[in-house]
Formats: structure tokens, sequence, C-alpha cells
């Protein structure tokens, strides 16, 4: 693709309303996709693919813009997980979703509701156990808003029929999603705490640290030596966290970032980025650490 070349005297060029139209309503589309996904790159292929759509449809025949671009990308995100699911089920170890990061103390990806509301690596676990038609008809309903006759010209289905399927999501969402909230603050300090326990081998701050039903996801995806499965406990997450540092994070270079609208870690080396780890915390106890190290997920970090 050549590159437009313009002086400092060339007038601004203003873009066509078309694609004035998608810009606007761009965040909530990548909201929706990133969610549905849990992946930054399938949702960026998808707003693609979107986009590709709306230039080619006539403008007489989209009776609602911001209608239309969600009804395409929500669709276009149900056939990637349709397509995806024996690829998903047959996944190398814990799956977790491609981290969202932001530097740390800048507000999240996007401060609208499409994206400041909950993007947290819980939730998005959570949702990945769903069927794509429930997760389809959870976010759109209980996350972007949308009203059940909305959700029912998405999916194609009955408006009983989405009532159904957002009843048995809320109800998996409710039983796994995480009760517990902390201030940003509280969540920094903890973290701090962690990685200098971590770096000083304090096997006894670190077992302090973390609650009693406390568990370590680790996302290598058969690419990277990690965790088989979650580990869970103080003791043993105590264990993995001194071991981790002394065998694989000492002389990692380590920045607080926001991960998915939250306080957390960055890891890299001479290399790049090696690690992204999400916390989930009361602001008194660790709850939960999610380390995503397959690096087809850390690309572009």
């Amino acid at each position: 693709m050549g590159m437009r070349m313009t002086t400092l005297s060339s007038p601004a060029i203003p873009p066509d309303p078309h694609t004035a139209v998608f810009q606007q309503h761009r965040p909530r589309l990548a909201g929706v996709a990133y969610r549905m996904l849990g992946s930054r790159a399938d949702a960026d292929d998808v707003l693609q693919d979107a986009w590709l759509r709306w230039q080619a449809t006539p403008a007489e025949r989209v009776h609602t813009a911001e209608a239309w671009l969600v009804t395409t990308v929500t669709r276009l995100c149900l056939d990637r997980l349709r397509a995806a699911r024996t690829e998903r089920a047959a996944y190398d170890g814990p799956w977790l979703p491609e981290p969202w990061i932001a530097p740390d103390a800048a507000p999240p990806a996007d401060a609208r509701a499409e994206l400041a509301s909950d993007l947290s690596v819980a939730l998005l676990v959570v949702l990945e156990r769903l069927t794509p038609d429930e997760r389809a008809a959870f976010l759109l309903h209980d996350v972007f808003d949308s009203d059940y006759a909305e959700v029912a010209t998405v999916l194609g289905r009955s408006e009983a029929a989405c009532r159904q399927l957002v009843h048995r999501a809320r109800t998996q969402v409710r039983q796994r999603k995480a009760r517990f909230t902390a201030t940003p603050e509280a969540a920094r300090a903890l973290i701090a705490r962690f990685v200098q326990a971590m770096r000083t081998q304090d096997h006894a701050a670190l077992l302090a640290l973390f609650a009693e039903d406390a568990q370590w996801t680790a996302d290598g995806g058969g690419k990277v030596r990690a965790a088989s499965k979650v580990l869970r406990g103080p003791r043993a997450l105590a264990r993995l966290a001194a071991a981790v540092w002394r065998v694989y994070l000492h002389g990692h270079q380590i920045e607080p970032m926001q991960v998915n609208g939250a306080p957390g870690l960055l890891l890299r080396d001479a290399g790049g980025v090696r690690s992204v780890m999400a916390f989930e915390t009361d602001g008194v106890r660790i709850r939960a650490v999610y380390s995503v190290l397959n690096p087809d997920k850390l690309r572009g970090l």
C-alpha cells in the first residue's frame, strides 16, 4: 500500500460519512468482538471483515447503522467461535484470554461503558465455558444493554429463546464470577508486596498474601513451559511463585500495567514480553493469579 504524501499546507481531508459512521461505533464493536472471542487479534480481524461488508453495503439498505454493525460483528464472532470449538477443546493446558493492557495509572482501554465495563480475565474465563449463543446473548443484553428484541434479531431466535439463553449464561456467570472487589490502590499494594516477596524468596510473606481458596492459572498454550492444570491453595501457590522467580523471572523487567481494566504486571527480558499477569484480589489477599505465557497471545505488546 502506497503512502499518501502531503505538505504542511495541504488541508486535512475529512473522512467520508460512511467511514465516519463506522469509526463512531468502532469502540462498541471492538468491545463486543473482544469479549466474544477473548483475542484482540481475532477481534481486529472481525472488525476488518465488518468494515469491508459495511463499505460494500448501500446506505439505503441500512435502517440503523449501529444495529447493522453490532449484528454483523456479533454474527462474524459467532461463526468464528463455532468454527473454533474443536480447536479450543483441544487447547494444550488452561486457556486464558489474550490480555488487553494499558500503561498503569491510565484509564481503561476506552473510558466509555463499551470497554470500561467488566473486562476482567475472570469474567472472560467464565464466558469461555458458555455456548457461543449464550455468550452472545449475555454480552449483548447484560453488558451492552441491548433489549431482548435486539438480541433476538441478532441471533435469529425468538425473544423467549433469548431470555432462556441469558438466564442460563447469567446463572453460570454468577456461580463462577469473582464476588470480590478491591480499590486499584489496594490491588497495586498487594501486587507490589507479591513481587517483593518473590524477589526476596520470602515464603512466609508469600503464604500470607494468598487467600485459602486462591488459584493460579498459567496459559502456555503448549508453546512454552507452564503448569498443565490450575493450582490451588496458599502453599502450592507460594512454592510456585518462589520457583517461578528463581528459575524464570530473575533478571526480568517488571512493569506495572492495567491488565483487562485492573492492576497487573508485564514481564519482559531482552527478547521482548515473556508474560502478562492479571490478579483477582479482595483488597486484603490475592485470590487468583492469571499468567499468560503463550507467545502467540503476547505479540504486539
